[in-house]
């Protein structure tokens, strides 16, 4: 019930401090580590251990979740809810895939495949580019207009990050 919210609290405060690299550097490493739990799911051989792993897992998938509908509304503004509608569906279709997965293989490989599969979306997840704001590889934080999503001005050197990202990066 918390996880979600508490990925989008997450990321809310890193944006504070570290602007849009912020969201999407706890958006990969939430990945990274739900990629990782699902390989130790994997490997449990007890009830127990089992059970931890798997809260664990339900934790770090749901706070993704939460991250990655936190950087949704950037990704084009006046699309924002096509937006998330795509991404919702992605979220199926990996449910599909891996169902079917499932039917056609033991688990340890249809849960390794799962496993690999997230951290290497973890990985793929640092080449992220939101127009007007700094990837963690590369780009500038610029002024936006939250409206339309154009840039409206570039941020002037030795500013930071916007004053107006403090409350919201997207003006």
């Amino acid at each position: 019930l918390f996880a979600r919210a508490a990925g989008g609290v997450i990321s809310d405060s890193l944006n504070e401090t570290m602007g849009m690299r912020g969201r999407i550097l706890i958006h990969a490493l939430l990945l990274l580590f739900e990629g990782i739990s699902i390989l130790v799911f994997a490997k449990t051989d007890t009830l127990a251990g089992a059970v931890i792993v798997l809260v664990l897992f339900s934790l770090f998938v749901k706070s993704a979740n939460g991250t990655s509908f936190a950087i949704t509304p950037y990704i084009n503004p006046p699309y924002t809810g096509s937006v998330s509608g795509i991404i919702g569906a992605g979220g199926n279709l990996g449910a599909v895939c891996f169902g079917i997965g499932f039917l056609n293989l033991d688990y340890t490989p249809a849960f390794n495949i799962m496993g690999w599969t997230v951290v290497a979306s973890a990985f793929l997840s640092v080449f992220i580019s939101i127009k007007g704001h700094r990837g963690l590889l590369h780009g500038e934080d610029l002024v936006v207009d939250k409206e339309t999503g154009e840039i409206v001005e570039e941020v002037k050197e030795g500013e930071g990050l916007l004053a107006s990202s403090k409350s919201n990066p997207v003006v």
